[in-house]
């Protein structure tokens, strides 16, 4: 009896966390995704509306409503999430405890945290503080679990942060020695503006990142100099860091795309014998396709030349008794590619989508070209029989439309 109340309870906590974590091809993550996006949205507005005098006084109830709401789920969120931690690849092995400990250190799990410090801090902690309405804001780095190109740049920034760092070092450095000079060269006719070196700091950071505010200017023929030769540095100097971040994001985006139309491809039987680098000879012969929600991509009885891979969003195949969906990592069509056939079902999109299509005749071009992926692709074919057909001369396997679901 404990043993199966334990089960129901592990299968109730995957299930959560497959919700809060999981990917857009299931509709009920897709819905509390999209409802944890609106109440951030939301309450990030709220908290910036309400600062107006006008606002607030005739807002005011709805501005607290909706705090309120955010409250509650931001809440309900964080805690389901602590409780689901242990389903979280990163912490197999672990202890449930420690599994939540773990998480709980997470920058993802702070940020969560965060957005609902401010109220219980109001609870205990009497008077107006305005920094908890810094952390109240905090609330709209929470998109960034929801945003692949936020996480590709937080994974840029930490894949380069030594290089930063030294970046950072240089660009200090030219800012000390900047002000110092300029503090020899000014500090006897500015004594108020360049009477130190932390007071001339001002100047050289304000000069240095091309920010200028006219505040505090060099009088003296060398303090002009000194100047020219800053703003010139500061051009240098701050190219060293975009550099970096715009050379390392784009590194992770092409990393990232790559490794997911990898994982796709391999998942097909007709390649799941090729290796990572004969893969990567396919891929270069993939076309996308940015399609609309509701539309047909493919239609039932016309001539099929390609395999479709679901990128990005969902597709439904209409097939003559049932209708089947397929999302992110999932195809359709494998048998295209194998032989001339026709279009089994009409396949439309639910979704915004992004597809991924191989043509027949690239395939054939590459088999010819690289023997080796050939011959491998042939043994598949053989290994893989008289794949079973849904219809007879038709585009898709049972295997395509029974692939698993993440509902």
């Amino acid at each position: 009896m404990i043993a199966r109340r334990r089960a129901r309870i592990a299968r109730l906590r995957r299930r959560v966390h497959y919700i809060l974590d999981g990917g857009v091809a299931n509709r009920t993550a897709r819905v509390a995704h999209a409802l944890i996006i609106s109440l951030v949205v939301l309450s990030v507005a709220s908290v910036v509306l309400e600062t107006v005098p006008n606002l607030q006084k005739r807002y005011g109830l709805l501005f607290d409503a909706i705090e309120l709401a955010a409250l509650v789920g931001f809440s309900v969120e964080y805690a389901l999430r602590i409780w689901g931690a242990p389903e979280s690849a990163p912490y197999f092995g672990m202890s449930p405890w420690r599994a939540r400990l773990a998480y709980a250190r997470t920058p993802y799990a702070i940020v969560d945290l965060l957005t609902i410090v401010p109220f219980y801090l109001g609870l205990f902690l009497p008077g107006d503080f305005r920094v908890l309405l810094l952390l109240r804001l905090a609330r709209f780095f929470k998109l960034a679990r929801y945003s692949p190109g936020m996480r590709s740049l937080a994974a840029a920034l930490q894949a380069e942060r030594k290089a930063l760092g030294a970046s950072t070092v240089i660009i200090f450095g030219v800012v000390l020695t900047m002000a110092s000079a300029m503090h020899i060269a000014e500090h006897v006719a500015q004594p108020d503006k360049f009477g130190s070196i932390p007071e001339s700091m001002w100047w050289a950071v304000v000069t240095i990142t091309t920010v200028g505010y006219g505040d505090v200017v060099p009088i003296t023929v060398a303090g002009r100099i000194i100047a020219g030769v800053t703003a010139f540095m500061g051009f240098l100097l701050l190219a060293l860091p975009v550099g970096i971040v715009a050379t390392a994001f784009a590194e992770e985006i092409h990393r990232r795309e790559f490794v997911v139309t990898w994982s796709m491809i391999a998942h097909v039987p007709l390649f799941s014998t090729l290796d990572a680098s004969e893969i990567a000879e396919i891929m270069h012969y993939l076309r996308a396709q940015t399609v609309p929600a509701d539309t047909i991509v493919v239609r039932r009885g016309e001539e099929a030349h390609c395999m479709y891979f679901v990128a990005v969003g969902e597709v439904q195949v209409e097939l003559p008794h049932d209708k089947v969906r397929l999302g992110e990592g999932q195809f359709f069509g494998e048998i295209a590619v194998l032989r001339k056939t026709r279009r089994t079902a009409t396949v439309r999109t639910t979704l915004p989508s992004k597809l991924l299509a191989l043509d027949a005749g690239d395939l054939a071009t590459l088999m010819a070209r690289n023997p080796e992926i050939g011959r491998r692709i042939e043994d598949a074919i053989a290994a893989y029989g008289n794949v079973n057909a849904l219809t007879p001369r038709g585009d898709m396997t049972a295997a395509e439309v029974g692939q698993p679901s993440q509902d």
